[in-house]
């Protein structure tokens, strides 16, 4: 678990806690902190993840949200605004819904809408064609951190300057192992059976239409793998009717799947969108 407290945090500084995405880690949400100041952020790394790769199963959106409680209370917060991006949204959604007394807002960031799938579906299909090399990483063994850091170095999403060294100190968080035997972190079943859950699970696909605390969702111009068009087109959000649920839906331009958590753009919208909430 990572927990910043920044130079202007009182004593009295509202909380933010905040679920990442599924093959991601709590330090993925550094960029957005250095935005924020003034809060007291905390970002667990979920089961099968990081520094929770072996707090093993059950892996399930319902799962997380309940560590993010467990969070809370092993940490003495009682009430927090909440945060989650891509898988994390359904699991902020989740929590949310199931301990609105806990939280006094929730934003959810290019996840946490749910889009009907075919009965069909190869799940581990889905997931390669969506997660590209945030899946193929988790079948590989690396030779050095180099070879680990190459295919994020040259990913599509991260070109014209958005590899940073924020992304890739949260990649190299992922890493376990000693050379040359290096892996990911995340445990494969984890994030099999959590995709199947926030894909196929009714209490999961419905959370974001019966959040009893206020919320906002941003989407992203662009997709995982910067295609021009996003994991949630305009026409797929308008479809949801997200605002007759009470949510405030936010489009942010010029961004991706990864760039609106970890570059400039996306950065603010997300402060943001925060900030409405604290």
């Amino acid at each position: 678990m990572t927990r910043w407290s920044g130079p202007v945090v009182a004593e009295s500084a509202p909380t933010v806690i905040a679920a990442h995405g599924i093959t991601a880690n709590g330090l993925a949400w550094a960029p957005v902190v250095e935005a924020l100041p003034e809060v007291d952020f905390i970002a667990p790394d979920l089961r099968g993840r990081g520094r929770s790769r072996d707090v093993g199963g059950p892996y399930s959106i319902g799962a997380h949200a309940d560590d993010l409680i467990r969070t809370l209370d092993h940490l003495g917060v009682e009430r927090a605004t909440l945060m989650g991006h891509s898988m994390g949204g359904w699991v902020a959604a989740v929590a949310a819904a199931r301990y609105p007394e806990r939280f006094g807002g929730v934003v959810l960031v290019d996840g946490g809408l749910g889009f009907p799938l075919p009965e069909d579906t190869d799940l581990d299909q889905l997931l390669d064609g969506l997660l590209g090399p945030a899946m193929a990483k988790l079948r590989t063994v690396f030779a050095s951190r180099e070879e680990f850091l190459k295919p994020w170095r040259t990913h599509p999403s991260f070109q014209g300057g958005g590899y940073t060294a924020e992304v890739e100190a949260y990649q190299l968080r992922d890493i376990i192992g000693t050379e040359p035997e290096l892996r990911s972190s995340c445990v494969l079943d984890a994030v099999r059976g959590d995709a199947a859950d926030q894909l196929q699970n009714p209490e999961v696909v419905g959370s974001i239409h019966r959040l009893p605390i206020p919320a906002a969702f941003l989407y992203a111009e662009r997709g995982l793998l910067n295609e021009p068009v996003g994991l949630y087109s305009p026409e797929v959000v308008a479809a949801a009717k997200l605002a007759d649920a009470g949510v405030d839906v936010r489009f942010v331009p010029g961004t991706n799947h990864y760039s609106i958590l970890l570059g400039d753009r996306g950065i603010a919208a997300v402060a943001e969108a925060v900030r409405a909430l604290l």
